[in-house]
């Protein structure tokens, strides 16, 4: 019994030292490896010194002092944390070339109207040289430094340069107050794609954008193309906040879409093979920049910051979902306090010849001509105004519905001579169509809900009617002042709204933030 007490005495203390050893060799196997990969990859002998354990801290430390400067620093260092803080970039893509490769097109952003300066271009190629040369390089605590902040500045430059390319490097709903376009942003995982490169050269060139649009304006802004008509610095100007339009990703991913687009003053339906199968004029609502007195070639500081016309016409995706023909107007109470009811102490008949009725606490007032208009005003109002269909109504015969924050929607009118103008900026936020019953037909084809339609909208004494459509369909209201047309011709139009001016001043805070601390001084 004593003898089998001793062994085990004696055992357990052996089994420990195994367990020690093991783990020590198995380290010891871990730091020689990449020991190993180091010095024969550089020849130098002072790698034979490296530890992962050692390199780990000195990683932490870069991490920790370069926080500020990362484009997205918790994303980064989640990633090295998780992996126990290997330089993965520098391993797999420092030896054969790659980030320099990669700094040669960061050096090339300006291809896109982007600064190199954004993705550090110059810093990477600098940090890249001086690890090859061994004269910089004389220890191993230099050696863990310099990896460390090659690694980081090649990742921060990647991921930056990557989203910039794939969504842009502006959030337009950052900038502007109705922008409610779907528009995907870089997540966690979009980003940690870059850590897992197996070609550099094939993946930088895949991310570059290759729509024919932005391959369009990527050309002129190269070719510092000039519109006739136009200065060339507002030409280069539009050209650069179009192609950061053409980055976000808010493009139409269906087969068949409606889309408008506000500068244009045009509605376009697009068909499957990409090309316009119908295209009418429309009338948007009113902006902020209707004269066109600030351009983007002159401009004031009351431009730079968006605050738009309260009949603006959002920016918006949706799916027409039915028709309301021959439609009943709710008047907004904006419209009704600032319009209808100043017309209606004009005119004590206005509300009856428009086919207006008004209604108090939700019942209808069977003589509004009795009231006495001129003394209600926006502050004690407490009426409600809904025009009845008919030739006077203001939505016309037919409007089209779609899901929407804003309460807008596609629509005819009685009043056809704004289609007439250049400038087609009336409307108090809606969309009027220049043919609404080409629409119709578009959404619903030939038969017999399209002739219901029709015979609805030419009815002399019309009732309202919903008829839901065949098929839903997509609606984009976007904003685009420059495009290439079906022709390949480049198409420049106002901007109406502002938005170019908008996104020109944010887009210079990030590619040249010097020069716009520099003018701010002047200007203090």
């Amino acid at each position: 019994m004593t003898k089998l007490v001793t062994a085990k005495k004696i055992a357990a203390p052996l089994l420990i030292i195994c367990a020690l050893l093991i783990t020590f060799q198995s380290c010891k196997k871990k730091r020689s490896e990449e020991a190993t990969f180091f010095f024969k990859k550089t020849h130098n002998k002072i790698y034979q010194d490296y530890t992962p354990e050692a390199f780990t801290q000195v990683m932490k430390k870069v991490l920790r002092n370069e926080k500020t400067n990362l484009s997205h620093s918790e994303v980064i260092t989640a990633f090295y944390k998780k992996n126990n803080y290997q330089p993965v970039l520098v391993m797999n893509h420092l030896f054969n070339n790659d980030l320099l490769a990669a700094s040669d097109y960061y050096l090339k952003a300006d291809e896109h109207g982007l600064n190199p300066e954004m993705f550090n271009a110059d810093q990477l190629r600098a940090l890249v040289y001086k690890f090859y040369d061994k004269q910089k390089i004389k220890d191993i605590n230099t050696a863990y430094q310099e990896i460390a902040e090659l690694e980081v500045a090649a990742a921060n430059s990647l991921i930056a340069y990557s989203n910039a390319l794939q969504y842009g490097v502006i959030n337009p709903k950052s900038i502007y107050q109705r922008y409610f376009l779907v528009t995907k942003q870089p997540d966690s995982a979009a980003m940690l794609k870059v850590f897992h490169i197996a070609d550099m050269r094939a993946y930088l060139d895949s991310i570059q954008p290759k729509s024919p649009q932005y391959l369009a304006l990527q050309k002129a802004w190269n070719d510092k193309y000039v519109a006739q008509g136009r200065p060339a610095e507002e030409c280069r100007r539009m050209l650069q906040v179009n192609l950061e339009r053409l980055r976000w990703r808010n493009k139409p991913l269906e087969e068949k879409y409606v889309i408008v687009n506000i500068p244009d003053f045009n509605l376009n339906v697009i068909d499957s093979g990409g090309r316009s199968v119908l295209k009418m004029k429309v009338c948007v609502g009113q902006g902020r920049n209707m004269n066109n007195a600030n351009t983007l070639a002159a401009y004031n500081d009351t431009c730079k910051i968006d605050r738009p016309n309260e009949h603006e016409t959002p920016l918006l995706n949706s799916m027409i979902n039915y028709v309301e023909v021959n439609p009943v107007w709710n008047i907004p109470q904006s419209i009704a306090n600032k319009e209808i009811i100043k017309e209606a102490a004009d005119d004590r008949y206005y509300l009856a010849n428009k086919g207006i009725n008004v209604f108090k606490d939700g019942k209808l007032v069977p003589n509004p001509e009795s009231i006495d208009w001129t003394t209600v005003t926006k502050d004690n109002s407490d009426y409600d105004f809904k025009q009845q269909p008919g030739e006077d109504n203001s939505l016309g015969k037919i409007k089209f519905l779609f899901k929407n924050r804003s309460n807008v929607y596609l629509h005819d009118t009685p009043v056809k001579s704004a289609f007439f103008r250049k400038m087609r900026a009336v409307s108090h936020g809606c969309v009027r169509l220049g043919d609404p019953k080409a629409l119709a037909l578009n959404l619903f084809g030939p038969g017999d809900k399209y002739d219901e339609i029709v015979q609805d909208m030419d009815d002399n004494n019309p009732d309202p009617s919903d008829i839901n459509v065949p098929k839903k369909t997509p609606v984009y209201i976007t904003y685009v002042t420059c495009w290439a047309d079906e022709d390949g011709k480049l198409q420049f139009r106002d901007d109406v709204y502002g938005q170019d001016i908008v996104l020109y001043e944010q887009l210079q805070k990030l590619l040249h933030p010097a020069k716009i601390e520099t003018r701010m001084a002047t200007n203090n």
